[in-house]
């Protein structure tokens, strides 16, 4: 395929989480919704429209996501250019993105974000410094749909400040315990030392 077939990168019909999960519904290896979807997984509601749906997995695991999610087309995404992943070729190390397309409909379903850490233990991809462990992290719904816990999330959502995740953090802030909040705070002040959240907290 060449990149005058790719579609526009907004051209997103994006799976509801329950169809991702699914899709994946056979796969023991470590996955995640991240994300909007995550906040809205643990609300128990949708809150906001998502254009995207994104779900995390480690680099050793990109193969069997790839074999389980049948009749979608593999691309990288990084600094805004989007690049076939041909079968059977694996993701090059500074590639922490792979846009999933549905071979058929020429939609963009879900976004495979690649992530550092182990099975047993969760690593945030902004500073390896700061860990924990999966158990800890990674929720689930009661249908089983594995999410990111909320404050990592959040984390993440900080570095851009976005309406939206402006809008998230005012949504999550009233339900995270104190654990949660001081877990942010000293993280914030790790990462993002000046962030207006942190007097929030």
């Amino acid at each position: 395929m060449n990149t005058q077939e790719i579609p526009d990168h907004d051209a997103w019909s994006a799976w509801h989480p329950l169809e991702l999960a699914a899709r994946l519904s056979g796969v023991t290896k470590p996955w995640c919704v991240v994300g909007g979807w995550a906040l809205d997984l643990w609300h128990g509601q949708q809150t906001r429209d998502h254009d995207d749906l994104e779900f995390t997995v480690l680099r050793a695991d990109v193969g069997t996501f790839r074999q389980t999610l049948h009749g979608l087309d593999f691309y990288t995404a990084g600094s805004g250019v989007v690049t076939p992943l041909p079968q059977d070729t694996e993701p090059p190390a500074d590639i922490a993105q792979i846009w999933c397309l549905d071979s058929a409909e020429r939609r963009w379903r879900v976004d495979m974000m690649i992530e550092p850490g182990t099975p047993q233990t969760w690593v945030c991809k902004r500073d390896p410094q700061i860990v924990g462990s999966r158990h800890e992290f990674v929720r689930a719904t009661s249908e089983g749909i594995p999410y990111l816990a909320p404050a990592p999330i959040l984390l993440f959502k900080a570095k851009y400040q976005r309406a939206k995740d402006e809008v998230d953090f005012e949504n999550a802030l009233p339900k995270l315990t104190v654990p949660e909040r001081a877990w942010l705070k000293a993280s914030l002040e790790r990462v993002h030392p000046e962030h207006d959240w942190i007097g929030m907290l």
